[in-house]
């Protein structure tokens, strides 16, 4: 797989098709990045819509993609920790972009959180920081076509900035004492931060859903939801929703769980209603208001 690569600084920076190749690791930075370089890239994504990107397992197409692409875009604290093996072997050696530089993290949890909390997308604050690393990174790799690059970026600010009011107008209709926040995983950090929701607890306790559950930890999330009042557990579009049933049957309130429920780690499917980061907050909020409102 090592003579797949085709990356190198010595070379023309376009594909065959006549466009910059780009590597996206997760459904997110691929979004941000076609947004960015427009019609200027090709954008191959790794990860694909509904998979989690926690433990996702490289597979021999992913490698020489990598090795072919002129810029790899990567979320960054942590999210790839399948990553770095997977450079070495593709042998990629073009422009790297960590779209998470200039962000600021939240503390992780333990050992398997030393970098922080990974899922910095869910504040669109962040995301105007993570669409200029990859502005930057597109235009070193192709110079010529930098002022496209920073023009869509702009423009996508400005939604970003259109996105973020919005939410913020729409959790106010909601009375303060019901803004209280339970998911299946620990993934919405950020978003209740900037928001200015209470976080009550998750049914995995971690930002990784490959955690390990708990009988324990279940009883004591259930208990917290009867003490404070918490009018709805929240799952994951691309998580079973069973035991998020099961807490909220327990604790007598709602559930907002299966296919239209919270996109947390992965964008939705093309046509859902999670099938762009715009899409994807748009929907989150809307489930969010109408059970807690």
């Amino acid at each position: 797989m090592v003579g797949c690569g085709s990356g190198g600084a010595g070379g023309s920076s376009e594909g065959k098709d006549g466009r910059l190749p780009v590597v996206a690791t997760t459904s997110q930075v691929a979004d941000f990045t076609r947004v960015v370089g427009g019609d200027r890239v090709t954008v191959t994504q790794i990860v694909r819509p509904g998979v989690d990107p926690h433990d996702y397992e490289p597979a021999p197409a992913d490698l020489a993609a990598i090795g072919d692409a002129k810029v790899l875009v990567q979320n960054g604290v942590g999210l790839e920790s399948w990553l770095e093996d997977t450079i070495d072997a593709s042998g990629f050696d073009g422009v790297r972009v960590n779209a998470s530089d200039g962000v600021r993290i939240r503390a992780g949890q333990g050992d398997e959180e030393k970098a922080g909390d990974p899922h910095i997308w869910h504040n669109p604050l962040n995301v105007k920081i993570m669409v200029a690393d990859i502005e930057r990174g597109l235009a070193q790799a192709e110079p010529s076509a930098a002022a496209r690059f920073h023009a869509n970026r702009v423009a996508y600010d400005a939604q970003l900035d259109a996105l973020d009011a919005d939410i913020r107008r729409q959790i106010a209709t909601i009375p303060v004492a019901n803004r209280k926040l339970v998911t299946n995983h620990d993934a919405f950090g950020y978003y209740v931060e900037r928001y200015g929701l209470t976080f009550v607890g998750s049914i995995i306790p971690s930002f990784d859903t490959s955690a390990e559950l708990s009988g324990s930890n279940i009883r004591k999330l259930v208990e917290r939801i009867r003490q404070t009042g918490t009018k709805a557990v929240f799952s994951e579009s691309s998580l079973p929703r069973r035991t998020a049933q099961t807490i909220a049957d327990e604790a007598g309130v709602r559930v907002e769980a299966g296919e239209d429920s919270l996109y947390g780690d992965s964008l939705g499917p093309a046509g859902s209603d999670g099938d762009t980061y715009l899409h994807m907050e748009e929907h989150n909020t809307r489930t969010i208001v109408t059970a807690l409102r």
